[in-house]
């Protein structure tokens, strides 16, 4: 299982889409206060959709209580600032990924004391960075592609008529 963590998300549209992501692949939710939203906003539920109950969401305040929870944890921070790209990186079942506000990102602070474990999804220069729940689409399936999608149904099938 995956551990995605948003540091003080600002959109809620944003936010219900990766909780679908969540609900989707069996990831767990990390919530950093301040929101920028109210949980029980209809636009957050809406992007959502009926997700929500499928989804294991936990709510901190602040990041430095996530990390002391899960001290022996492997954590990735996702930056436009980061020297290596998150495929570059192996991942473990149980590693956190770990994504900053939409306006900001993460603390550049954070960044420092943790740049080894900074990866960055690759865009041209000057572009403006992805959405975050794209953002968190693409750190999730990299790291379910790596581990061979644990638990994850891998084939549909086309009804024959």
């Amino acid at each position: 299982m995956l551990n995605i963590v948003l540091v003080e998300p600002e959109i809620p549209q944003n936010t219900g889409n990766i909780v679908r992501t969540c609900a989707a692949t069996g990831s767990r939710l990390h919530l950093v206060r301040p929101l920028g939203f109210e949980v029980t906003d209809k636009h957050l539920k809406r992007a959502g959709l009926d997700c929500w109950y499928l989804a294991d969401i936990t709510y901190y305040d602040s990041f430095a209580e996530v990390l002391d929870k899960f001290r022996d944890s492997r954590f990735w921070y996702f930056s436009t600032k980061a020297a290596k790209t998150y495929s570059e990186v192996s991942y473990s079942d149980g590693d956190f990924l770990v994504f900053g506000k939409e306006t900001k990102g993460l603390p550049e602070a954070l960044l420092a004391a943790h740049y080894d474990e900074c990866v960055r999804i690759p865009m041209i220069d000057e572009s403006r960075s992805l959405n975050l729940g794209n953002s968190v689409c693409v750190g999730v399936y990299e790291a379910l592609r790596q581990l061979s999608f644990p638990n994850l149904k891998r084939e549909g099938r086309i009804p024959r008529r």
